[in-house]
């Protein structure tokens, strides 16, 4: 195993964690309509489900010898609630892609491996949520 180049992918998973956060938590704050009140009362929960994951990777960076980012990739802020739930379902997928990829770069790290997999779990359900919304909001 690299353990550069398996820092590094967990630093860039970090960044999308950290992205995730904050997009969630203005959505919360943001969310407007018929539908604010259950929207927002769930994407807190997913807000807080990413800072889990966001600690565990950086946990996980720090075991392996490295530095956890505080960077965060792009963060998608504002628009109704189809743009919000159109923004979460693009950054869950890109999420669950990136961390089905980097499956086989921790295949011989047991411990990250199921870290990975937890994660992507985790984002499935998140994932769900989003595009049921979606699918029923386009109704």
């Amino acid at each position: 195993m690299d353990k550069e180049k398996v820092i590094a992918a967990l630093n860039h998973d970090l960044a999308l964690e950290l992205a995730a956060i904050t997009q969630y938590m203005w959505q919360h704050v943001m969310a407007r309509g018929i539908y604010s009140p259950a929207f927002r009362d769930r994407i807190k929960a997913i807000a807080i489900d990413e800072m889990k994951h966001a600690e565990a990777l950086a946990e996980r960076i720090v075991w392996l010898g490295g530095t956890p980012t505080t960077e965060p990739t792009h963060i998608r802020v504002g628009g109704d609630l189809s743009k919000m739930t159109a923004d979460d379902v693009k950054a869950e997928r890109e999420a669950i892609e990136t961390y089905r990829e980097q499956l086989e770069l921790v295949k011989d790290d047991p411990v990250t491996h199921r870290l990975l997999v937890k994660l992507i779990e985790d984002e499935e359900e998140h994932l769900d949520f989003f595009q049921s919304l979606a699918e029923g909001s386009a109704a």
